[in-house]
C-alpha cells in the first residue's frame, strides 16, 4: 500500500516512522525543507510548500497512492484533503470543513455552544477593540487573546504572562484586529482557566474515537515555564496512559468531550476522519477545553507514536472505513520524555544555518528515539533553520528512567548555537505541577 505523508517536521517524522512499521506500507513524502529522517525512510518525496494543493494532488496520482496523511494544519485549512477526495484518493485526514475545529476558532466555540457540550469557557469575539473593553472588564482582565486563523502556536497571550494589565491586553487586541493577525480582523477573547494543561490525543472515524496517552507540552522557552512562548520545547507521558496531577477518572472526562465533538461534527455533515486532539485545563473546577486540535500535536505525537505496537496503517484504514469499534490498540506500558533541540534565539530571532553534530547510532544504542525536524543535512552534521531542529525521545519503564535516557541520549548532539529546555520530565519540574493542582484542590 502506498502511503504518502504530507510535511517535514517531527511530526512527520514520527508518522512517517510509525507508517514504515507498518507490514503493509510504502511511504512517499511531501515536505517543504528536506528532512533527512524522512528522506531516509521514503521510497519517494517531493520537496514543495505542504499547501501547494496542486503540485500535491498531481504527485500523488502521479505515485498512484492509496492514503493520503496529513500532518500540518495549513495544509488542513488549504482544502488538500477535498481535492484528493475529488479523484478518489483517500485520506486520513480530515476535510477542509472538518478542520475548522482548528482552524476557525470561532465557529469552534459556536459549535461547542451549539452542542452543550462541557468544559465551555466564557468567550466572545470582537472587530473593535473598544467593544472589546467591557467584555475584558467583566472578566478583570483574566483573559486569553486569540486570533480566529493559524498563527503556528505564536499568537495566543495570556493576562498576567503576557500582559500586566488592562490596557496592554487591549493593545495586542488592537494589534490583531488592524495586522490581521490569523488572517482575519477580528479576535476571540476568553476567560483565563488557572491549573494544570495537558494534551489528549485520539484517532476517529468519524463515529468513534480510541484515545491514546495523556501528554504534558512545554510551551515557555526557558526552564521553570519562564520565557516566550514557543511551538513546544518537549513532552512526557506516562506508563498508565495518565499524568501525575490526572486521575482515570479526568481522562475519561477528556476522552468523552472529543467524543461528543466527534459525534457533533458528524451532524454538521462534516464527518472527522482521522487525529484529532484536545488541549485541556485541568482547574479546580473540572477540565476546560483550551483548543482543538485537527491532527496530532507536536511535540505530543512523538510521545505517543514512539509507544503504538497496534499496526498504524491497519488503524488508518479502519479510520477511512468507519470501523474503529472492532480495533482495540496495543500501547507500551511506557514513559516518554522528549526534549527539543532548537537553534539559539529561538522564540525570538533564531540562528539560521548553524551546524549541528547527531551521532546517531550513540543515540540509538541509549534506546532514545530521534526525530528530525526543521533541518538540512549536508555530510555528517545538520544545519538549523528559524523553527526546532531536532526531538529526543527517551522511553523507559516509569518517568525519571525515561527522562535520564533522554538526558544522555542529547549529549550526542553538539553544536555551538544550541539550546535545550532540560527540566521538561524531572522530579522537580513535575512535582511542581502536583502542587499546583493540590493548591488548587485546597488540598
Amino acid at each position: 500500500m502506498k502511503i504518502l505523508v504530507v510535511g517535514g517536521g517531527a511530526r512527520e517524522h514520527a508518522i512517517c516512522d510509525a507508517v514504515r512499521r507498518s507490514k503493509d506500507a510504502q511511504l512517499y513524502s511531501v515536505m517543504s525543507n528536506l528532512n533527512p529522517g524522512i528522506k531516509l525512510l521514503a521510497t519517494d518525496y517531493l520537496q514543495e510548500n505542504e499547501t501547494n494543493v496542486e503540485k500535491i494532488v498531481q504527485y500523488a496520482i502521479e505515485k498512484k497512492i492509496d492514503l493520503v496523511i496529513i500532518g500540518p494544519e495549513a495544509a488542513l485549512e488549504a482544502g488538500i484533503v477535498n481535492e484528493l477526495d475529488k479523484i478518489n484518493i483517500k485520506s486520513c485526514s480530515p476535510s477542509k470543513e472538518a478542520a475548522r475545529i482548528e482552524t476557525d476558532k470561532e465557529w469552534m466555540r459556536n459549535l461547542l455552544k451549539k452542542y452543550k457540550i462541557p468544559g465551555q469557557l466564557k468567550c466572545q469575539t470582537f472587530t473593535d477593540s473598544k467593544k472589546a473593553k467591557g467584555f475584558i472588564e467583566d472578566l478583570n482582565g483574566e483573559v486569553v487573546v486569540k486570533p480566529i486563523g493559524l498563527t503556528g502556536g505564536k499568537g495566543v497571550k495570556v493576562a498576567g504572562d503576557h500582559f500586566k494589565d488592562i490596557r496592554e491586553t487591549l493593545t495586542y487586541v488592537k494589534e490583531v484586529i488592524e495586522k490581521k493577525i490569523g488572517g482575519k480582523a477580528k479576535v476571540l477573547i476568553e476567560e483565563k482557566a488557572v491549573g494544570e494543561e495537558f494534551t489528549l490525543q485520539a484517532f476517529s472515524d468519524g463515529k468513534n474515537i480510541l484515545p491514546l496517552h495523556a501528554v504534558q507540552d512545554h510551551k515557555r522557552l526557558l526552564p521553570n515555564d519562564q520565557g516566550v512562548n514557543t511551538g513546544g520545547m518537549g513532552s512526557y507521558s506516562c506508563e498508565d496512559g495518565l499524568l501525575p496531577f490526572l486521575s482515570k477518572g479526568e481522562y475519561e472526562e477528556g476522552a468523552a468531550i472529543l467524543q461528543k465533538i466527534i459525534e457533533s461534527l458528524d451532524k454538521e455533515g462534516c464527518r472527522y476522519i482521522g487525529p484529532i486532539y484536545g488541549q485541556f485545563m485541568l482547574t479546580a473546577d473540572g477540565l476546560k477545553i483550551i483548543e482543538i486540535n485537527a491532527r496530532f500535536g507536536d511535540p505530543e505525537a512523538l510521545n505517543v507514536l514512539s509507544l503504538l505496537d497496534t499496526d498504524f496503517v491497519d488503524v488508518c484504514k479502519a479510520m477511512i472505513n468507519n470501523t474503529l469499534y472492532s480495533k482495540k490498540l496495543k500501547i507500551k506500558k511506557k514513559s516518554t520524555v522528549c526534549k527539543y533541540v532548537v537553534p539559539e534565539g529561538y522564540g525570538i530571532k533564531s540562528m539560521i544555518g548553524e551546524k549541528i553534530f547527531v551521532d546517531e547510532e550513540s543515540i540509538k544504542k541509549t534506546g532514545s528515539r530521534l526525530f528530525y525536524a526543521s533541518v538540512n543535512k549536508e555530510n555528517d552534521f545538520v544545519t538549523t533553520s528559524s523553527s526546532r531542529s531536532l526531538a529526543i525521545v527517551g522511553i523507559a519503564d516509569n518517568i525519571v528512567e525515561a527522562e535520564k535516557m533522554c538526558e544522555k541520549a542529547l549529549t550526542y548532539v553538539k553544536g555551538d548555537h544550541i539550546f535545550i529546555r532540560h527540566d521538561i520530565g524531572t522530579p522537580k519540574l513535575i512535582q511542581k505541577r502536583i502542587d499546583h493542582m493540590n493548591q488548587l484542590r485546597g488540598m
